[in-house]
């Protein structure tokens, strides 16, 4: 696949939709969702992924700027991103072990929940295990004064799901 080096996403400076949120009272940069898929199908099949991330991306809201995927053989394991304006979702599998580790990460209006359904459907997983990280939480109130400026604005988060 081609790379895309040094390329910028055109997104106006007032549409950003990588904005700090505030989610039941709790300001961060965004949710972080780890995601363990067990006894999963369709783990080397690069077509299907690719789709798949797709879909994600389509559900949370969230906005593609690029996907990259490596297959590492033509029965092996899968490693790649989708790349998004709110963050990323990446993916890593061993079809052998009927196992894939996917990341999630979305910040602004994205809602990264959405996401585990669409995996569900996708890879049919016998038990999926999902953690939730709110990333920069613990920022101390002044540094989120500072972030809350022009510059990074937060608003209340629009996700469907409450924490």
């Amino acid at each position: 696949q081609k790379e895309d080096h040094g390329q910028s996403a055109l997104v106006a400076h007032d549409d950003r939709k990588d904005h700090f949120i505030e989610r039941n009272g709790v300001r961060c940069a965004g949710t972080h969702l780890i995601i363990d898929l067990f006894g999963a199908k369709r783990l080397d099949d690069l077509k299907h992924i690719k789709e798949t991330l797709k879909r994600c991306v389509d559900v949370a809201g969230a906005t593609l700027l690029h996907i990259h995927l490596h297959h590492f053989t033509p029965n092996g394991g899968v490693s790649g991103v989708a790349v998004l304006a709110e963050s990323h979702i990446s993916i890593h599998s061993w079809p052998e072990a009927d196992y894939a580790a996917l990341d999630v990460f979305m910040c602004g209006d994205a809602d990264p929940h959405a996401t585990i359904e669409v995996l569900n459907a996708a890879f049919k997983p016998e038990r999926t295990v999902v953690k939730e990280h709110l990333r920069a939480n613990t920022m101390h109130e002044r540094t989120w004064e500072i972030a809350a400026s022009k510059k990074a604005p937060v608003r209340l988060a629009k996700t469907k799901r409450a924490a």
